[in-house]
């Protein structure tokens, strides 16, 4: 049995296309995948870090954003470490569609799970979204924000690695710490813990339950 000290569940959400599984892709495979088709249903993937010297392997579930697909997805919430809400920054409509995605995660996941809203695809130039509507979105509704770029492999570590170290955090002091008693800056955005987290090891796709489409 692999050797690690926790495990955590990580959940995208967010409307079709925004780049949810390029995102998992990146982090896990180091690749961006062109002509990425929608996901069907649910997809998982794991890869393992090292935060302070301990071993967290990361569970990341990679959901799908149509509304066809709701009723599945919304069982992934309950369980859920982090929820990881994804907007495309060149996409106005994935951005208006926010309200309705936090409504389910009110509805569906812990009252205590770790909240992160990133606005993708940051490597465009036909952006909409600029980044200070994105920060104060994020502030408002009490959630990390940190903006990336699958496709140029910006931020997209540092999102992943900051999560678990916060996490791991969380879990050694047996409670979740409440975001409402942060200062402004780390309301809007991941506190500097990315150096404390070093990659160790991936595997590939490990899911039964769904598949991409081609």
């Amino acid at each position: 049995m692999e050797d690690y000290k926790f495990l955590f569940k990580v959940v995208l959400v967010g409307n079709a296309g925004v780049g949810k599984t390029c995102l998992v892709r990146r982090f896990t495979q180091g690749l961006f995948p062109p002509g990425q088709g929608a996901t069907i249903g649910v997809d998982f993937m794991i890869k393992t870090v090292e935060v302070e010297g301990e071993k967290i392997k990361l569970q990341i579930w990679d959901t799908a954003g149509q509304e066809r697909f709701r009723s599945i997805t919304q069982s992934y919430y309950r369980s859920a470490h982090a929820l990881i809400l994804v907007y495309d920054i060149s996409c106005q409509p994935t951005f208006d569609c926010l309200p309705d995605w936090l409504r389910e995660i009110q509805e569906y996941a812990n009252s205590k799970v770790l909240k992160i809203l990133v606005g993708n695809k940051t490597d465009r130039d036909d952006r909409e979204i600029p980044t200070q509507i994105g920060e104060e979105f994020a502030k408002q509704h009490d959630m990390y924000f940190l903006e990336t770029s699958a496709k140029e492999a910006e931020n997209v570590e540092r999102l992943f690695y900051e999560i678990a170290a916060e996490l791991i955090e969380q879990a050694r002091s047996k409670e979740p710490i409440s975001q409402h008693s942060r200062s402004t800056a780390d309301s809007i955005g991941l506190s500097s813990l990315g150096s404390k987290a070093n990659y160790l090891s991936q595997s590939g796709c490990c899911s039964s339950l769904s598949s991409h489409s081609t």
